[in-house]
């Protein structure tokens, strides 16, 4: 009651004339206070063993918004994406919807969970893509209670409910009336982390485990499958080992798939200190028509999280413009492997400054191949660096262990943040680079006595110091 007291004002007179609010009162002042987010309301419980869950439940329902609490979504014109829309939550208004899951449902194939911010919709309706531009009929919508399916005739502006039979789409896609044409803002991702490669334990198994991972990808775009060019391995990505593991399991479970999985592979990045130019020619003669290109280029680093910047200043023609699409999808394949490590190269800007070409010889290979020779050239001179992910770290510990638990953080080659300490509880946050953290779930058990607890999360990348690079290159290399 006091803390519901210091945040809102009508308890707060009652507490202050030493009256007690009835448990409607307070209920009503707790969901005001909740929906305004000036306070959180904590459930203790654990659903492994049914406890808790009602109550978890019944707060849900009384201490949360319903849309028409919280301000209308706004979304963006397709035709002009400054132009902001407010998606009024009305089942008068136009239809529109968020695709916000899929999921692999062996009964029924493929489900689409959206979620409806105005309008309704109903079975045998036309759905609008404003992503891809197309319309689909729905042949089927379904409210999905648990392990239960019931199917509906009409969807209503704030309900949840899935489709079946959509094709081409794809978390975060805004399904709408074809006449409201908007885009809502989808669900941000982190980007993966953690690597590793798969094989099938049979040959015969292959072709379905290429299939059930990409289902897979599609149900969770925090996870990406793809085929290593140079070693023709399956490299699956994700957000942690216990993610990857979770993975593999399903492939066991549903989709009869047994796999062999790899060493993680941490996902490295390169980038380079200082600007340099690049010169790379592609000259063959062989007899008949030969092949030339000519590229000359410049590099320069750019702020983190800037990207990658691809700028055509080649004047006079010394380039002619049908070659410049070539030249700029050799930049792109270059940067795809640094020059230390191998690594997708990140925030750097490329400027095509200059070349010369064959009125005979030249092609769009030539110069896609002379561009690649160019960025090579430049990278080599340019200080490249190699960059590792760093996680962001919180463990929670009691005190008495947290001296071990900062020891284990410093040895491997953590930067403590922050420790605070309440309620004989301390609260190590700390930043961590990826390629120290596997097992640490083990670790920080034994050191606790199975009593500390940790959570991580991507932050940014960072240099990996030069102590660590030669181990690093070299592994690659092995």
């Amino acid at each position: 009651m006091e803390a519901v007291a210091d945040v809102d004002e009508e308890v707060g007179n009652m507490f202050l004339e030493e009256k007690r609010p009835t448990a409607k009162q307070l209920k009503e002042a707790i969901r005001r206070v909740v929906i305004a987010n000036k306070l959180v309301p904590v459930v203790g419980g654990s659903a492994f063993k049914n406890k808790g869950v009602q109550g978890l439940i019944d707060a849900v329902v009384e201490y949360l918004p319903s849309p028409i609490d919280i301000p209308p979504a706004v979304g963006h014109s397709t035709e002009n994406p400054e132009e902001r829309i407010p998606v009024k939550v009305d089942d008068g208004e136009k239809f529109c919807s968020l695709a916000f899951k899929l999921w692999t449902d062996p009964y029924v194939g493929k489900l689409i969970f959206f979620r409806v911010y105005s309008g309704k919709l109903s079975k045998g309706e036309f759905i609008y893509n404003s992503r891809t531009r197309k319309r689909e009929r729905v042949s089927r919508l379904v409210q999905i209670q648990a392990d239960k399916r019931e199917d509906i005739d009409t969807v209503f502006a704030g309900d949840i409910a899935a489709t079946v039979g959509l094709k081409d789409i794809a978390t975060g896609d805004t399904l709408c009336n074809e006449e409201f044409e908007i885009t809502l803002e989808p669900p941000s991702f982190p980007e993966p982390v953690i690597s590793m490669a798969v094989e099938p334990k049979t040959k015969g198994d292959r072709e379905k485990m290429g299939e059930a991972l990409q289902r897979l990808s599609e149900e969770d775009p925090t996870f990406m499958v793809k085929t290593n060019e140079e070693t023709g391995q399956t490299i699956i990505s994700g957000m942690g080992e216990l993610h990857l593991e979770i993975i593999c399991d399903r492939l066991k479970r549903e989709f009869s798939v047994e796999t062999n999985a790899g060493a993680p592979q941490i996902a490295y990045r390169e980038t380079i200190t200082k600007p340099s130019p690049g010169e790379g020619k592609l000259i063959k003669q062989s007899g008949g028509r030969g092949q030339y290109g000519h590229v000359i280029l410049q590099v320069a680093p750019q702020e983190r999280g800037k990207g990658i910047e691809i700028e055509n200043k080649v004047t006079g023609g010394n380039i002619p413009k049908e070659y410049i699409p070539a030249v700029k999808k050799g930049v792109e394949e270059a940067l795809l492997n640094g020059v230390i490590h191998g690594s997708p190269v990140i925030d750097m800007k490329i400027q095509i400054m200059d070349g010369s070409y064959h009125e005979v010889d030249s092609n769009e290979l030539a110069f896609k191949m002379a561009a690649i020779f160019a960025v090579k050239d430049a990278m080599q001179k340019a200080g490249p660096i190699l960059l590792e992910p760093i996680m962001s770290v919180e463990c929670s510990t009691p005190d008495e262990f947290q001296g071990d638990i900062l020891g284990d953080i410093n040895r491997r080659r953590g930067k403590i943040m922050n420790v605070d300490s309440k309620n004989l509880t301390s609260i190590v946050k700390a930043e961590v680079p990826l390629a120290e953290m596997f097992g640490y779930v083990n670790t920080i058990r034994s050191l606790s006595r199975g009593r500390a607890a940790y959570s991580m999360e991507p932050s940014h990348f960072e240099q990996v110091p030069s102590s660590v690079l030669a181990t690093v290159t070299q592994q690659k290399k092995g």
